[in-house]
């Protein structure tokens, strides 16, 4: 680390701190935290420092979901100021999205990177098609199911959470639309789900991680990089609560259009890193 030229390290923490910056605006406006802008700077970053190759991404979604816990905590405190919140549906999906994510944690360290990749474009694409192309027209049903089909809903939400170093709001916000829930409902209500989400995700990280302890960079523990958490997380969790009063102030479609293109975005650039 102390061999890396200064022009490099200028260049890293410019791009973690516009990661962060990035970070905060989408888990505000969406209800995300931003995992899919986190690991590919993280996955940079982690590269130059010299974390071995078979590890390296391990860290970088362990890390991402440890970046994204204070920024949907500041998230979820702006959307309860508006009223947003769908706080019902937050406490019938917390228990099974906590165990999603305890098994997705356990897949994802031992599962190869391209896995993870593969994962994370196949679902943005889906919503985002759902987003750009379907609007209100796309409709499940006019409520969420009761019982076990509910929690089957919180449950994945968890377990894609996990395998996508995500909040999983981006799963949690087109579960909610569908099921006739409107935008802002559902981007508040999946920055609520977050907070557990996230949580829990960093502790099965690090806990997944520690037989590979020796591979780690220093201040880590297990799949969780607490460098990588002090520079990026207070950038990410004081921007937050801008991207949710911006929400707030959108038009319904517009905020569905905004999001459907960020995920169209995100996935475009994970498929060219697998072809590539």
């Amino acid at each position: 680390m102390f061999g890396i030229p200064i022009e490099d390290i200028a260049w890293l923490a410019g791009a973690i701190v516009a990661g962060g910056l990035v970070t905060g605006t989408l888990a505000g406006m969406f209800g995300i935290g931003g995992g899919g802008i986190i690991v590919p700077v993280l996955y940079e970053v982690f590269r130059v420092l010299g974390v071995p190759e078979e590890v390296r991404m391990q860290l970088c979604v362990g890390t991402s979901i440890a970046i994204i816990v204070p920024t949907n905590i500041r998230s979820y405190l702006t959307h309860r100021a508006h009223g947003a919140v769908l706080v019902d549906v937050v406490r019938a999906w917390a228990v099974p999205a906590v165990l999603g994510v305890a098994t997705g944690s356990l897949i994802a360290a031992f599962a190869p990177g391209k896995v993870l990749t593969i994962a994370y474009v196949v679902v943005a694409m889906i919503i985002a098609v759902k987003l750009l192309a379907g609007g209100d027209a796309w409709r499940l049903a006019d409520d969420l199911p009761h019982g076990i089909g509910n929690r089957i809903y919180g449950y994945g939400i968890g377990l894609a959470a996990s395998l996508m170093g995500i909040s999983g709001g981006s799963v949690s916000n087109m579960i909610l639309t569908l099921h006739g829930k409107s935008i802002h409902n559902a981007v508040a209500t999946s920055a609520g789900l977050g907070v557990p989400v996230t949580i829990v995700g960093m502790i099965g990280y690090m806990l997944a991680g520690l037989p590979q302890q020796s591979m780690m960079p220093a201040f880590s523990i297990g799949f969780v990089s607490f460098v990588g958490v002090a520079l990026m997380a207070p950038v990410s969790s004081l921007i937050a609560p801008l991207g949710a009063r911006l929400a707030h102030a959108m038009p319904k479609r517009n905020l569905e259009i905004v999001f459907g293109l960020f995920l169209l975005a995100a996935s475009l650039r994970f498929l060219v890193s697998l072809i590539y």
